[in-house]
Order: structure tokens, then C-alpha cells, then sequence
């Protein structure tokens, strides 16, 4: 099932408004070295951080 020519057409003309909260994600990527001897939960070695768009900047992107 495919759009209708038309229809692509009507929606590249529109304007759209997103409003929400504009947040940036932030991922922290890595190893797990061990479990901390504090509280059950893994020490990471991380090696990596990246950022995305979140809230609405996600659905505006």
C-alpha cells in the first residue's frame, strides 16, 4: 500500500508545529570491569559518550 501522489504532495507544503520539552540523550558506552563491593550495580570503564536529540527534538528530527 503506497501514498497517493497527491497526498505527498499536499504534505511537502505543510507546516507542522511540534511542542514539548527539547532534550539532549547522552549515552555513555563501555566495559564492565566488576561489580562494586558497595551496592549490587557494575563499575563501567566507559570509552565512548554520544548525544542525540530527545522530547520533541525527536520528533521534529
Amino acid at each position: 500500500m503506497g501514498v497517493p501522489p497527491d497526498l505527498a504532495e499536499q504534505l511537502k507544503k505543510a507546516s507542522i508545529l511540534v511542542v514539548g520539552d527539547l532534550m539532549l540523550d547522552r549515552y555513555y558506552w563501555g566495559d564492565v570491569t566488576r561489580i562494586s563491593p558497595e551496592a549490587p550495580v557494575p563499575v563501567v570503564k566507559v570509552t565512548e559518550k554520544t548525544f542525540s536529540l530527545g522530547g520533541s527534538g525527536n520528533v521534529a528530527a
